[in-house]
């Protein structure tokens, strides 16, 4: 069953000035999605010198995007257990950590893409 309220245009209006809002948020309380964001503004113009076709470029590209998604989840993750207590918990831990693994491993995932490209560019 469908939920009540918005639909249509006026749907997506609301939901695009929620994500407005996510950005903001993001980038006013989260160092690290500042810092990921800058990198991928210089990142991405690099990519179309360094990818030497359109899927190499594609590849680049998305790989940067992909950190900037799961550092929005995980600062999602982060906020969420920040609300439910400030009192140390195991579970709030754990959260929180895994969160940080999943951003660790898209940063493992552009040192692989970027590497791999660059390798095929400037070694083989």
């Amino acid at each position: 069953m469908a939920k009540p309220g918005n639909t249509g245009l006026r749907r997506i209006l609301h939901a695009a000035t929620y994500s407005v809002q996510g950005f903001a948020h993001a980038w006013r309380f989260e160092a690290a999605f500042r810092q990921e964001l800058t990198l991928s503004l210089v990142l991405v113009p690099v990519a179309f010198w360094l990818g030497r076709s359109a899927i190499e470029v594609l590849l680049l590209i998305v790989s940067c995007l992909l950190v900037l998604v799961v550092e929005l989840l995980n600062s999602a993750i982060e906020t969420t257990v920040d609300r439910i207590g400030a009192e140390a918990n195991e579970l709030s831990g754990r959260a929180k950590d895994i969160g940080s693994a999943a951003v660790f491993v898209s940063l493992v995932i552009v040192l692989i893409v970027w590497g791999t490209v660059a390798w095929q560019r400037f070694i083989s």
